[in-house]
């Protein structure tokens, strides 16, 4: 009788292993980019300044343009949730895909940088500073990229009606894993655009 409540009052379901497993997902993801940044802060540290040059051709403003953007599509996933919480499905809705916009301006925004570095001169290949930049915020690109996809997903669902039921534990663990990506860029940020 695996459906039945045991004497605890207990009913096993399949939100606690998934929300473990997204939990030891990001684990694992924390394991990768807390690697890169330990990395990253010990070649800092050893170089003695050197890479101060390089790094004041980071460009501050786009980058605080770019941490408003994401922390706004936090506060977006957030409502999402709470609007599916409350039942609310055009807001739901709506939310998620305006999630889904910020992300992608975020994508633009860092295209945009990008373009205007390499045109600068300053590619993976220009030093230690740059090779670092472009990997850590390339990987930061990439999960973007992927959080982007599983809320448009999710956004399709809503639009279609299909979301419902078990939508609070989609929606849930699409921004647990938002928040994550989020998270990174607060701590890329100060490391890459406000060290030097």
């Amino acid at each position: 009788m695996s459906g039945s409540v045991s004497h605890t009052g207990y009913q096993p379901t399949d939100e606690v292993p998934g929300r473990l497993g997204m939990w030891w997902f990001l684990s694992s993801e924390i394991m990768v980019f807390g690697g890169f940044l330990a990395i990253y802060i010990l070649y800092r540290m050893a170089s003695h300044g050197a890479w101060a040059e390089n790094a004041e051709h980071v460009s501050t403003v786009i980058g605080t343009i770019n941490t408003v953007v994401l922390l706004t599509s936090s506060l977006t996933m957030v409502k999402a949730l709470q609007a599916v919480s409350e039942e609310e499905k055009v807001k739901a809705k709506n939310f998620l895909l305006i999630t889904v916009l910020l992300g992608l301006t975020f994508l633009g925004i860092k295209g945009y940088e990008y373009a205007h570095e390499i045109s600068m001169g300053f590619t993976p290949l220009s030093g230690m500073f740059w090779s670092f930049y472009y990997v850590l915020t390339g990987l930061h690109g990439l999960h973007i990229m992927v959080g982007i996809i599983m809320n448009f997903l999710l956004y399709l669902k809503a639009a279609r009606g299909t979301l419902w039921p078990d939508t609070h534990t989609r929606v849930e663990y699409a921004g647990l894993y938002w928040h994550f990506v989020d998270l990174v860029w607060i701590f890329l940020f100060p490391l890459l655009y406000l060290s030097y």
